[in-house]
């Protein structure tokens, strides 16, 4: 572990997750290792049975930065809800993303910030794992892929050489690959568009759409290509139903460049007052 750089934002860590312990535990692990430490972490956990707050208990008695576990009751799919509790509950000035079945380079935390910049919110990507490199993952308790190993997508991805990294543009709109799985922002700037839309409810596009309303708001997209690495564990995939709803609510922001969404002071920030 490398000291934290002196001109580093205290950084939150938000880890969303559903009913999958043993993944969430090999993803806290690689936090562990992390070069440099978020300021704390959230386990943003969408209604589980209790052994994910057993485990979070666990982890935090000898974790090197405070845990938390932010438990919902499960009424579906409802990450955009849990993770506007764990970004009100947060004291950190630049918040970090990354899903609950990604597992993290030992550099992800650090890439981060160092490319945080006033203004600009960052994309990461994810090297997608198949079924056997999972298991093999999970076996291990510890990423043990790279760039060439059997049974991975997306290789690129795996490619971890940050002075490349500011060469790379890529796309730029909300509707271009879009992962929530992988991405950072400022606090003041989630503060700004009101954080996620919670009346997106269901699988699909809470992301994009809180991002187009950063866009909206003059917050730019910086593609974080060959940093910020993130392994993604194969699992099943959730059913699309609730899209088609989600796309019209997107399309929605996007065309009448809406920026606030009568979701996150009102219902989380108020009872959460920062010290």
């Amino acid at each position: 572990m490398t000291a934290r750089p002196a001109s580093a934002p205290s950084c939150s860590l938000l880890i969303p997750t559903y009913n999958w312990a043993a993944a969430l535990a090999v993803v806290l692990g690689t936090v562990r290792q992390q070069t440099v430490l978020p300021t704390e972490v959230f386990v943003a956990d969408d209604g589980s049975p209790p052994d994910t707050a057993a485990l979070v208990a666990v982890q935090a008695a000898s974790f090197p930065v405070p845990l938390y576990h932010v438990w919902q009751p499960d009424s579906g799919f409802r990450k955009g809800r849990i993770l506007n509790e764990a970004m009100a509950r947060a004291r950190g000035d630049y918040l970090i993303q990354l899903d609950g079945d990604m597992l993290a380079h030992h550099d992800f935390v650090r890439s981060h910030l160092q490319f945080a910049t006033r203004g600009v919110y960052l994309q990461g990507s994810r090297v997608m794992l198949g079924a056997e490199a999972t298991a093999r993952c999970l076996d291990a308790g510890r990423p043990v892929v790279g760039p060439f190993s059997r049974d991975v997508r997306n290789r690129i991805n795996a490619i971890n050489a940050p002075l490349l990294t500011r060469f790379v543009r890529g796309a730029r709109g909300a509707m271009h690959r879009t992962r929530g799985c992988n991405f950072s922002f400022w606090r003041d700037d989630i503060v700004r568009v009101n954080g996620y839309n919670e009346a997106i409810e269901g699988w699909g596009r809470e992301d994009s759409e809180l991002v187009a309303r950063l866009q909206n708001a003059g917050v730019r997209r910086r593609n974080l290509k060959f940093a910020g690495v993130a392994y993604h564990l194969d699992h099943r995939v959730l059913p699309a139903d609730a899209v088609p709803g989600q796309q019209e609510m997107l399309d929605r922001t996007v065309r009448d460049r809406i920026v606030l969404c009568d979701a996150w002071l009102d219902g989380h920030v108020a009872g959460h007052a920062r010290g």
